[in-house]
């Protein structure tokens, strides 16, 4: 298990007589990666010395809100050097705005915060952002800046369920701190349900805030194994996914230099799905590899396409997983004869198999293949998209052009005809009429019907 602890401040006085202790039991846990973010600048170059002097540990430069001052502009001209000169540097942060403690003048807090984000921008860095009890000032300063590309994380969230909406809408991370495991943290638990599961990071905060059932004891970064319990509840998936998808997460984030390879087999939930190709005979404008290489934090970009061989190595043992789904990049029926192949096999070992497919098998294969997944494949979910041929032109840019959806349609016919089950699906983007339309000709059909969420993938 590889994971990544976003925010833990090892560069503070708690942690100067054990740090290799620390760093070591982290690593042992599992914790390859740690951000460790300045909050001053005696801060700043004790994270660049654990950066320098320790592979897991990345720096973060920034002066906390509670600690601005008006020669904090004398220090961002500082921290500006320290981000040009040296090469593990994740983030700009923990910057802010605090009027909890109104420690420092709320005026320099917004003026220093602004320049700190255009550092950020001018720099091209995501930013590790802090915000309590400044919700609006923290919104308008964020929502208007102009040369900064909003990209990074609020850390230790407490805001409400409309701020969390705000910040995700544009395009920011979350992370939430050990409180989340507290018996009584049911409105955390409530707002981390409102987070994507591909928007979610994992923190510490480290010394503060230890996770259940270290609650009260100074945190450090191997306390992370105790949230994925939680969070793996939350999403309804295992440690291991929520380790692995919040790890690609602070990857892309933050640039932690964590290889990413395309996957062949990947898990989600109960089910192992299988991405055998990348080419595809449509080019769907809502499609999530237009804007990603990556679905629940697994990369699904192939330098080539597997073999049969390589599909079973990847795989592994199946019969941990309730059925194995062909689903990945790319338009699977391209590859009709390793489809059929591996099913082969998967009946073998008993298990079920789905195929996730854009209907258009028959054009590609100019011949009948439903009558070949006979026997092989148990279920077939068909992206119907839309109601009409005029429409789903328009969504979905076959390379078959005004032939695709009748063909769709008639293979979905087809493969009921063979005795699979069949759904039907497209999105909630085009609508309630159109869905209506959908439903009915599932109906009609024969098949099951199943609504599709625009952006939520996997």
């Amino acid at each position: 298990m590889f994971l990544v602890d976003t925010h833990a401040h090892l560069n503070l006085p708690e942690y100067k007589e054990d740090i290799d202790i620390i760093i070591k039991r982290a690593e042992s846990a599992g914790v390859k990666r740690i951000i460790v973010p300045g909050v001053g600048m005696e801060e700043n170059k004790k994270s660049l010395f654990l950066s320098k002097e320790y592979s897991s540990c990345f720096s973060a430069f920034g002066i906390h809100p509670n600690n601005v001052t008006p020669s904090t502009i004398d220090d961002i001209t500082e921290i500006r050097a320290l981000c040009l000169d040296n090469n593990k540097v994740a983030a700009i942060g923990e910057i802010g705005l605090d009027y909890y403690r109104k420690y420092t003048s709320l005026d320099i807090q917004k003026t220093m915060f602004k320049e700190f984000l255009t550092l950020a921008g001018e720099l091209d860095f995501p930013v590790i952002l802090h915000s309590r009890n400044a919700e609006q000032d923290f919104w308008d300063i964020l929502s208007g800046m102009k040369n900064f590309k909003n990209y990074g994380v609020v850390h230790c969230f407490s805001g409400d369920k409309d701020f969390l909406k705000k910040i995700l809408s544009l395009g920011f991370h979350v992370s939430f701190t050990g409180v989340v495991t507290f018996k009584n943290s049911d409105m955390i638990k409530s707002l981390v349900r409102e987070v994507p599961l591909e928007r979610l990071l994992l923190e510490t905060d480290s010394p503060y805030m230890a996770p259940e059932p270290m609650r009260g004891k100074i945190c450090s970064p191997d306390y992370i194994v105790y949230m994925l319990e939680t969070y793996a509840k939350i999403y309804n998936c295992s440690k291991e996914e929520i380790a692995e998808i919040t790890t690609s997460n602070a990857n892309n984030l933050f640039k932690l230099g964590i290889e990413n390879k395309g996957k062949i087999a990947y898990p989600i939930r109960n089910s192992l799905y299988l991405n055998i190709t990348n080419r595809c005979t449509n080019r769907c404008s809502f499609c999530t590899r237009e804007k990603s290489d990556f679905v629940k934090g697994h990369e699904l970009k192939l330098d080539r396409e597997p073999s049969l061989e390589e599909i079973v190595v990847a795989m592994g043992d199946v019969s941990k997983y309730d059925e194995i789904v062909f689903c990945g990049f790319g338009e699977p029926t391209l590859r009709i004869k390793i489809i059929k192949e591996v099913s082969a096999y998967l009946k073998k070992h008993g298990k079920k198999v789905r195929l996730v497919t854009n209907g258009q098998a028959e054009l590609i294969n100019k011949r009948p293949v439903a009558k070949e997944m006979k026997g092989l494949i148990d279920t077939v979910s068909v992206s119907l998209n839309a109601p009409v041929k005029e429409s789903y032109d328009k969504l979905c840019y076959s390379v078959f052009g005004e032939d695709a959806f009748n063909n769709v349609v008639s293979f979905a016919q087809h493969v009921i005809s063979e005795g699979i089950s069949v759904e039907i699906t497209c999105l909630d983007m085009i609508g309630e009429e159109k869905i209506a339309v959908v439903k009915n000709t599932a109906r009609e059909l024969g098949a099951s019907f199943r609504l599709r969420y625009f952006d939520v993938v996997g």
